[in-house]
């Protein structure tokens, strides 16, 4: 299969939006955690707070390995495209295929980190008493069933 050099540049779209919204993510953790760290230095449940901010620096981690990743895609097409160019096609192909690796490994890291957002913020609403937690089924039945 010849690759063209706008293969690895239609990329460029893709991973700009995933870096967006990776620093996204990245700015409402970093504020969450300072809020946290104001109520920790403040409060006498510091043992609760602990254990969000744990997490909190875990998906900061996570966040910052989707941000690598996502650079690395990029650097990965500028080079595939240098190399296309040249006229290097093995080292293009091999090169392409590493960029699309890392950006499904960029990808993956981001739908974990969702992951875990979505269980600490169902831990922040476990205090709630009354809320049930209904399957997607039961929550569309239970609409259609009002009507």
């Amino acid at each position: 299969m010849d690759i063209s050099i706008n293969t690895p540049a239609l990329l460029f779209p893709a991973i700009s939006l995933v870096m967006l919204a990776h620093t996204n993510r990245f700015l409402a953790l970093s504020n969450r955690v300072r809020s946290l760290n104001e109520k920790y230095q403040s409060q006498e449940q510091k043992h609760i707070i602990h254990g969000q901010i744990r997490n909190l620096r875990y998906r900061l981690k996570l966040i910052k390995n989707m941000q690598a990743f996502g650079v690395l895609t990029f650097l990965l097409s500028i080079v595939c495209m240098y190399c296309i160019y040249i006229e290097a096609m093995g080292w293009a192909h091999a090169i392409f295929a590493l960029s699309l690796i890392s950006f499904v490994a960029s990808l993956l890291l981001s739908l974990l980190e969702i992951q875990l957002s979505t269980k600490a913020i169902e831990l922040e609403l476990s205090d709630i008493e009354g809320l049930e937690d209904p399957s997607v089924f039961d929550y569309f039945k239970k609409k259609f069933d009002k009507d």
